[in-house]
C-alpha cells in the first residue's frame, strides 16, 4: 500500500526517536526480519579514475598486473565479508574505458599511459571474481565529462564527433542536446552489454553540467537528458533485457512539502527525471547521491521511497564525510541512515569503497558485524514479467562428516542464458528459505558443492533476472 507522503515523514520523525535510545544502548528496535531482510541491494562505488579505489599500482608487466589482480581480489574478498552483494566499476572514466574498446581509448589509471593496455581486461577480470563470490557487477558509465581538454578523453571524441563535444574552462562536456549524443552513449553501452556477462549499467553524470548552468529551457534540457536515458535503456534491453538500468541522480528530486531542497536537485536544477525513469520503466534502479543528513536527508529519502514504483532504490551515503578532511562526520550518522532505509524497505550503497574497506570511523565493521549481518539477495526483477525458473532435483550423500550435495540442471523458463543457484542450511526442517541467516551460498553456476558438519539443505535455481524457484528440500539420512 502506498502511503501518503506527510504519513513517510511523520514514520521518519517515528523511527528516529525510536532510534535514538536504542543506538545509546546498543540495541535495536526491529524484530529480525525487519533488521536482516532476505532482499535488499548493499553497493560500493569503486572508482578508477586515478586509482581512488582501485587500481594501488599500474600494470606494466606480467608482474605488475598479477599485483592490479590481487588488490581487486582483496577489495572483493572484503565486500563479501560484508556482505555487500553490489559493485558499481567505473568502467568508461571521462571519454576512456578500463576494457579493450572499438569506440574510445583505453584509460591510463590501468597501466599508467592514457591510450594503452594493461595486458588483461580489466572488466572481464572483474566479473568474473564478482560472479564467483554472488556479488553482481555493474558498468559505471560516466556520461558528460570528458576531463581536461588537454586529455586523451576529450581530443579523441573532438576528433572523432566535434559536434557533440563542447568547453567549460579547460573541461571538455558531452552535448546532451546534440541527437548522435544518445547515440553514441547508447553504442558504448551496448559494446558493453554484448561482449560481457554484466549484470548492469549505472549511469553517472547523466545530466547537465552546472558549471556552466544557464536558466531557461527547462523543460527542452529535461527531454533531452530523458532522451539519452530512453535511447540508452532500450538499446540495452533489446540485447540483454536482464541487464539492470540504473544511474545516480543528485540525491534530492525536488523540494518537498516543509523541506526546501536548497537550490541543489536534480529535477530543476540538472534536469533529470529521475523519478518518471522508474515510472516508465527506462530504469530498473536508482542510486541517488544522498550525501546529506538530518532534514537534508530522511524527507528525501521518504520521497524517493514513495515513488519508486515498485522499483530498487538503494540510496548513496557519504561515507567519505567520515573523513577529516572533509567534513568529519561521526559513524552514528552513516549508521542511522543506513538503518532508516532499511526501515523504508530500501537498500544503502557507499561513497567510496576505500573509506569503506579501510573501516573508516568503523564504518566497515559496523556494516559487517551488526547492520549487514547476513547475506542479502538482490530483489528480483518482477516487472519484467517473466515466469521463475523450476527447481532442481538435488541429491546428498553423506561420508565422514562431509555431506555431499548434488543437483540437476533446472529448466529455464524465460530468455535469460543461464541459472545458477542458492544454497541454504539448517539444524531445522524444513530449512527457513526466508531466512537470510541460512544463506550459505549465492548465486553459483556450479551443481555440486560438498559441506562439513550435519545439517538439512534447500537448494533454489535463479535466472538473470534474479528470480528464485521453488526450494527442493533434502533431509540428512544421519
Amino acid at each position: 500500500m502506498k502511503l501518503h507522503r506527510i504519513s513517510l515523514y511523520i514514520y521518519v520523525l517515528i523511527i528516529l526517536f525510536i532510534l535514538a535510545p536504542t543506538y545509546a544502548q546498543g540495541q535495536s528496535p526491529f524484530t529480525f526480519s525487519e533488521r536482516f531482510p532476505k532482499h535488499e541491494v548493499r553497493a560500493v562505488w569503486i572508482t578508477t579514475i586515478g586509482g581512488l579505489d582501485w587500481p594501488d599500482n599500474y600494470a606494466q608487466s606480467a608482474y605488475s598486473a598479477i599485483r592490479q589482480k590481487r588488490d581487486f581480489i582483496r577489495i572483493l574478498n572484503r565486500l563479501q565479508d560484508a556482505n555487500i552483494n553490489t559493485v558499481l566499476l567505473q568502467t568508461r572514466v571521462r571519454g576512456t574505458t578500463i576494457y579493450p574498446s572499438l569506440i574510445e581509448p583505453w584509460d591510463g589509471c590501468m597501466s599508467g599511459f592514457p591510450g594503452v593496455s594493461p595486458g588483461y581486461d580489466p572488466l572481464q577480470f572483474a566479473i568474473e571474481e564478482c560472479h564467483k563470490r554472488g556479488i553482481e557487477l555493474h558498468a559505471w558509465i560516466v556520461c558528460m565529462p570528458l576531463g581536461e581538454v588537454k586529455r586523451t578523453g576529450y581530443r579523441h571524441l573532438k576528433r572523432v564527433h566535434p559536434e557533440l563535444c563542447t568547453t567549460i574552462k579547460s573541461h571538455g562536456f558531452m552535448r546532451p542536446e546534440q541527437p548522435g549524443t544518445a547515440t553514441y552513449l547508447a553504442s558504448l553501452c551496448c559494446e558493453i552489454v554484448r561482449n560481457y556477462d554484466i549484470d548492469g549499467i549505472h549511469l553517472d553524470y547523466i545530466r547537465y553540467p552546472e558549471e556552466g548552468r544557464m536558466a531557461g529551457y527547462s523543460d527542452w534540457k529535461r527531454n533531452n537528458i530523458t532522451r539519452i536515458v530512453k535511447t540508452v535503456s532500450e538499446n540495452v534491453k533489446d540485447i540483454k533485457p536482464w541487464v539492470k538500468m540504473s544511474c545516480s541522480p543528485i540525491g534530492k528530486y525536488r523540494s518537498v512539502s516543509r523541506y526546501d531542497s536548497h537550490g541543489w536537485d536534480a529535477y530543476d536544477i540538472v534536469y533529470q527525471d529521475a523519478q518518471g525513469w522508474l515510472r516508465d520503466g527506462l530504469m530498473d534502479a536508482l542510486f541517488p547521491m544522498m550525501y546529506f543528513k538530518g532534514n537534508n536527508f530522511y524527507p528525501f529519502a521518504a520521497d524517493w521511497k514513495e515513488n519508486s514504483y515498485g522499483k530498487i532504490v538503494a540510496p548513496g551515503l557519504a561515507a567519505y564525510f567520515m573523513s577529516r578532511k572533509e567534513k568529519n562526520w561521526p559513524l552514528s550518522t552513516i549508521t542511522r541512515e543506513m538503518n532508516v532505509l532499511r526501515s523504508f524497505g530500501m537498500g544503502h550503497s557507499f561513497f567510496r569503497c576505500r573509506h569503506f574497506i579501510n573501516d573508516l570511523k568503523g564504518i566497515y565493521n559496523s556494516t559487517r558485524y551488526d547492520i549487514d549481518l547476513c547475506p542479502a539477495l538482490i530483489p528480483p526483477m518482477t516487472w519484467m514479467g517473466r515466469p521463475a525458473p523450476s527447481a532442481p532435483k538435488v541429491f546428498m550423500k553423506e561420508y565422514k562428516g562431509t555431506q555431499m550435495l548434488s543437483w540437476t540442471q533446472a529448466t529455464n523458463n524465460n530468455d535469460s542464458p543461464y541459472l545458477s543457484y542458492n544454497i541454504y542450511r539448517s539444524k531445522d526442517y524444513p530449512v527457513n528459505t526466508n531466512d537470510p541467516r541460512n544463506l550459505v551460498a549465492i548465486r553459483i553456476k556450479e551443481t555440486e558443492m560438498s559441506f562439513f558438519g550435519q545439517y538439512h539443505y534447500a537448494v533454489t535455481a535463479v535466472d538473470r533476472y534474479g528470480q528464485e524457484s521453488e526450494a527442493t528440500q533434502i533431509k540428512r539420512t544421519k
